[in-house]
C-alpha cells in the first residue's frame, strides 16, 4: 500500500482529504478521526459469555485477563482505540529505510510520547508497516499479526491486513473479544487460559505465552491471580 493508496483509504471511510499521494497534516488529522468512535458500545455480558464458550474457558478467567491487559479499558478518553506504537518494529520492518526519528529506531521505548502522533507521521511513509508495528485495542494484540502481510515470527489472525486488524477495533469493544480470541486460538494458548487461578503459579504458561517471557518483571502471573480473584 502506497501513501496514495492510504489516503484513498482514508476517504473510503469517510474522510474529506486530498488523494494526492503527497499525505501531510491533513492526512495524519484524518487518520485519527477515522479511528476514534466515541459511541462505541461497550461488549455485552453474552459476547462474552459466548467467546468464553468458543474458549472453552470460564467467563470470569476472561474478565481476569480482560482486566489486566490496557488497564482494563478498551478506548482512550477520545474514544479511540488503545495502541501502543513500537518504534523498534516499525524500523525493522522498514528496514530503516526512514532512518532514526520518533516513530522509528532500532531500539524500543519512547513510551511516554504520544502514539498516535508516531502512528499518523509513520502512516504517511509506510502505512502497512506503521499499523503492523501498534498493539491495539484492549487486550494489545499487534497488527503485524493480522495475517496479511506476513511478518517473521508473526501468526496469523486472518485480517486482510494490519490496517484491517486496526480498524476491527473501532466499532466496538466486542471485536476487541474477537481478537483476542483468534490470538489465543492461533497462538495454542487455550489450554494456559483454563488453567488460569488465584495460584499465580497456576498463570505462568499462559502469562508466559501472552506476555512474553520478561513477563515476571511486571508481575503478570500475580496481577492475574488478584483478577481472577475478583472477578465474577
Amino acid at each position: 500500500m502506497t501513501p496514495r493508496d492510504f489516503q484513498q483509504w482514508l476517504v473510503e471511510r469517510g474522510q474529506s482529504i486530498a488523494v494526492d499521494g503527497l499525505p501531510g497534516r491533513q492526512t495524519r488529522a484524518a487518520l485519527v478521526v477515522a479511528f476514534t468512535n466515541p459511541c462505541a458500545p461497550a461488549v455485552t455480558n453474552e459476547e462474552i459469555s459466548g467467546i468464553a464458550l468458543r474458549l472453552g474457558c470460564a467467563t470470569r478467567q476472561l474478565r481476569a485477563v480482560a482486566k489486566v491487559e490496557s488497564g482494563g479499558t478498551a478506548y482512550d478518553a477520545q474514544g479511540r482505540p488503545k495502541v501502543l506504537f513500537e518504534r523498534h518494529l516499525f524500523h525493522r520492518f522498514t528496514g530503516g529505510a526512514h532512518g532514526l526519528s520518533a516513530f522509528s529506531n532500532p531500539k524500543g521505548g519512547g513510551y511516554g510520547e504520544d502514539s498516535w502522533d508516531k502512528l499518523a507521521q509513520a502512516a504517511c511513509l509506510d502505512p502497512v508497516a506503521a499499523f503492523a508495528a501498534v498493539s491495539w485495542g484492549r487486550f494489545q494484540v499487534l497488527g503485524s499479526h493480522a495475517g496479511a502481510p506476513r511478518y517473521p515470527g508473526m501468526l496469523d489472525l486472518g485480517y486482510s491486513s494490519p490496517l484491517e486488524l486496526a480498524y476491527s477495533t473501532v466499532g466496538t469493544e466486542a471485536a476487541h473479544y474477537e481478537l483476542l480470541a483468534r490470538y489465543i486460538e492461533k497462538a495454542g494458548l487455550r489450554g494456559a487460559l483454563r488453567s488460569l487461578s488465584t495460584n499465580p503459579a497456576d498463570n505462568r504458561a499462559f502469562a508466559r505465552g501472552y506476555n512474553g517471557p520478561t513477563y515476571e518483571t511486571f508481575r503478570y502471573h500475580e496481577k492475574l491471580a488478584d483478577a481472577v480473584a475478583a472477578a465474577r
